[in-house]
């Protein structure tokens, strides 16, 4: 597909992943995505509503090909399905992968496409969060990154009609991240996505307790016992811990595996981790 090579708030940023790390058919897509989510909720340990108790506030999950981490994303996309028609935003947080950069970047596009349509941007979310001193806008940060793009039909599928603030996190401070969600999220409409993978390419046993130790840091709400080497969206992850524990959150750990367990080898694996808050 080619590129928009517009810019502004009447472009559309079109997939750049689609037929390589999810369907591009939107009947085959919609098909998959509704197939994990489906398949994770029957097999949920995790009661995310009840009397007296608040709905999910904030997920996080990963961000790889669908058929090495679809399964694990559909865990975290289960645990807000309550959610459909009472979001009207989501903040959506993941590392550049495409390009060197410092700080933080939003686009200046009026939306993203997918296979299953156009989410539209929320250009006044979009103008706050450029206001803060460490945030840029930065379309090409946004290209061709598909760390966030994989988490939009997911979200389209499970929420509907949304509006996006999609930030692409660099080289920047734990604490520059949990600002900008201080500043942003602001209310029960909004919802927080975090996009991150785990540890990458050591052997399965390696990978899998370094993924545990990743996974009790989250619970604990201990930011800086994650390592770089831990999760490829470490800032964000800890920006988002920082500002869950001043608003007393609890993260709950609802998938942890990683590509040995879905559809790679074992020698080398990329560890996934979905949780709830």
């Amino acid at each position: 597909m080619g590129m928009d090579t517009e810019t502004g708030i009447n472009s559309i940023r079109p997939p750049a992943v689609a037929g390589r790390f999810y369907p591009a058919d939107a009947q085959v897509l919609r098909g998959q995505v509704r197939g994990f989510v489906e398949g994770a909720a029957r097999g949920s340990r995790v009661r995310t509503e009840g009397p007296g108790q608040p709905g999910p506030r904030a997920i996080i999950g990963p961000h790889a090909g669908y058929v090495y981490s679809g399964p694990i994303a559909g865990a975290a996309y289960a645990a807000i399905a309550q959610l459909r028609g009472k979001i009207d935003r989501v903040i959506l947080l993941g590392p550049a992968h495409t390009v060197a950069m410092t700080g933080m970047a939003v686009p200046s596009h009026g939306g993203f496409a997918t296979p299953l349509g156009v989410v539209p941007v929320d250009s006044e979310m979009v103008a706050k969060a450029a206001a803060l001193p460490f945030v840029r806008v930065n379309d090409q940060a946004h290209q061709y990154e598909h760390g966030l793009e994989v988490h939009l039909p997911f979200l389209q599928e499970t929420l509907g009609f949304f509006a996006l603030l999609p930030v692409v996190t660099g080289d920047c401070a734990a604490d520059d991240v949990a600002t900008l969600l201080a500043t942003l999220w602001c209310d029960d409409q909004t919802l927080v996505v975090v996009s991150s993978d785990l540890s990458h390419y050591h052997a399965y046993d390696e990978a899998k307790a370094m993924d545990r130790a990743t996974a009790d840091a989250i619970e604990r709400l201990e930011p800086y016992a994650i390592g770089s080497d831990q999760a490829c969206g470490q800032r964000a992850i800890q920006g988002l811990l920082i500002e869950a524990g001043k608003r007393a959150m609890k993260p709950t750990t609802l998938d942890l595996r990683s590509s040995g367990d879905t559809a790679g080898s074992k020698d080398r694996v990329v560890g996934y981790g979905a949780w709830v808050m």
